[in-house]
């Protein structure tokens, strides 16, 4: 092996600038030389890595998208030893980027990290939120090299640790006729008008649980917003379905909303760690998973969405 970090480093700089001679002045470097560590790693590897536009600066080959991802990664683990090498402790140091699904985030992520923080105080967490597709995506790319989300259709270039399991629940307006039951059956919703969350794999999961029982829901109302569909729930527009239940029932605008079990049999949904399945997790990543499990290991075992 003769190509270097620095060599590396380049080639994820060109890639991330889409240009030689940008590249070049950020990292306060000739293009000449640039160009030739380029070449040169090029040659290492037997590949082409990049396509030079003339006027128009570069982009990556197919084996460049597959390379950079690598190369970000063992970045990243030459950043570890190196800062591993200088700490005057065993403390861990640095930034972790890690990723969440938009409507666990404000449910889970104050707690966990407000212990992690006291267990870390010197390692700077980054927060990345997003849809299901967004986050494999990140991942995939090394932007985030962790991601807490539902095990719903994930790659299979994704390792995945489940680490809770958490029950769907109708909701309903609080003077809902039906609203004082202690339990529903999807049935008894079927022919009401649904408010649903309309966000990627979570819009499937929701409507198989009625295509399941061989019905089919009346959806009046889409929204990517967890609270207004709560707040449209709350004010008679129809009711929903979710997974996660806040801890109070009252929304945003002041309405009152019921949650109640289904009392169908249907499938839950596994609220879980993925990250690339061939990339060795930093110690600052493994440190986070540890606190995940501990964390929701701890929470009520029978309903840990009930926060």
């Amino acid at each position: 092996m003769n190509f270097t970090l620095k060599q590396l480093r380049y080639f994820v700089a060109v890639a991330e600038q889409g240009s030689i001679s940008a590249t070049a002045g950020k990292l306060f470097v000739s293009q000449p030389a640039l160009s030739a560590a380029l070449a040169q790693l090029e040659r290492e590897f037997d590949a082409q890595l990049l396509v030079r536009h003339k006027a128009r600066g570069v982009s990556l080959t197919p084996i460049g998208r597959e390379l950079v991802a690598e190369a970000r990664n063992l970045l990243s683990h030459a950043g570890e030893l190196s800062n591993r090498a200088h700490a005057l402790s065993h403390a861990l140091e640095g930034e972790l980027a890690i990723g969440c699904f938009l409507t666990l985030a404000p449910f889970y992520l104050p707690r966990l990290l407000s212990g992690f923080d006291n267990d870390h105080p010197n390692l700077q967490i980054n927060i990345n939120e997003g849809a299901m597709d967004h986050l494999q995506t990140m991942l995939l790319a090394s932007d985030v090299e962790i991601a807490l989300l539902y095990d719903l259709e994930l790659d299979a270039a994704l390792e995945v640790e489940v680490l809770a399991e958490i029950a769907p629940h109708a909701l309903l307006a609080a003077e809902h006729p039906l609203a004082g039951r202690e339990s529903i059956s999807l049935r008894d919703l079927v022919a009401m008008p649904m408010v649903l969350l309309d966000l990627p794999h979570s819009r499937d999961y929701f409507r198989g649980l009625f295509w399941r029982l061989g019905i089919e829901p009346q959806i009046r109302y889409r929204t990517r917003s967890f609270e207004l569909a709560r707040g449209m729930v709350a004010r008679g527009h129809g009711y929903s379905l979710l997974s996660l239940r806040p801890a109070t029932d009252r929304t945003y605008d002041g309405g009152r909303v019921r949650c109640l079990p289904l009392g169908d049999d249907l499938p839950s949904l596994s609220i879980a760690l993925a990250w690339p399945r061939h990339s060795r997790l930093t110690r600052r990543a493994e440190a986070f998973r540890e606190h995940c499990r501990g964390f929701f290991a701890a929470l009520d075992s029978a309903n840990p969405a009930a926060i």
